[in-house]
């Protein structure tokens, strides 16, 4: 008999929704592969890649 795992649980709480958006609007760019660094106050906050086709 194998053991039964225990059923985990997560939780997480938002401190607050945000209140402005960002549209990036790719139509107008050309063909190839980009990477788009969100940045405040000179640290990086997030990074990610996409391609345009």
């Amino acid at each position: 008999m194998t053991p039964k795992k225990k059923p985990s649980h997560h939780e997480a709480r938002l401190d607050h929704f945000p209140q402005k958006k960002i549209y990036i609007n790719v139509t107008h760019l050309e063909k190839g592969d980009y990477e788009l660094n969100i940045v405040h106050k000179n640290k990086l906050i997030s990074k990610t890649t996409f391609k345009k086709s």
